[in-house]
């Protein structure tokens, strides 16, 4: 079993590789620092206990599930943002995207009625696939996306594990990304 002072030297002595490539997978400073400083923080409460020879292995593997998960949030959170920042107003951070747009001056508005008419049609069936989603799914889904939680947070909410948050938030984006596209809603 690692001590606390052999678990302590040995995060001394990898922070700097290991932020050295988390630099080189994202490419952001302030990223790289969150990804080790989480994988750290993983293997201390998960694996501190473990013999000091398992460490580096466990480390790394703690380290590429990390930044694995921080592309993976990435691209959802690019996906709905992409999706949502063409319907809703430029200038208002509050405005709920689900909402049909007022006309409020400076906010995004339809010209032709074609296009009002499309983008009430195409918040509806969002909200609809919203709606449709499995309890717990829609429950992660807005909690991380339209609440803008992390994994932890949302876990402690729902009552759930990190890993339960993460299935149900895959399996919402698939089953949303699958109902518009079979719609016609391309992201």
């Amino acid at each position: 079993m690692a001590s606390q002072r052999e678990l302590s030297d040995f995060l001394t002595a990898v922070e700097r590789r290991a932020f050295k490539q988390a630099m080189f997978a994202v490419h952001n400073e302030e990223s790289a620092l969150d990804i080790v400083q989480d994988a750290m923080m993983k293997l201390a409460e998960k694996y501190g206990d473990r013999p000091a020879e398992e460490l580096p292995l466990l480390f790394q593997r703690i380290l590429q599930n990390t930044i694995r998960d921080y592309y993976r949030r990435s691209r959802v959170r690019s996906m709905w943002t992409t999706l949502l920042s063409a319907l809703s107003p430029s200038d208002d951070e509050d405005h709920d995207p689900l909402e049909t747009f007022g006309s409020e001056s400076g906010s995004y508005s339809p010209q032709l009625p074609e296009e009002q008419l499309e983008q009430t049609q195409v918040l509806a069936i969002i909200e609809k696939e919203i709606q449709s989603l499995p309890a717990r799914q829609r429950e992660a889904f807005l909690l991380r996306y339209w609440e803008d939680m992390d994994v932890a947070t949302t876990a402690a909410a729902m009552g759930c594990s990190e890993g339960s948050v993460k299935t149900h938030c895959s399996r919402a984006n698939h089953t949303l990304a699958a109902a518009l596209k079979a719609k016609g809603i391309t992201l």
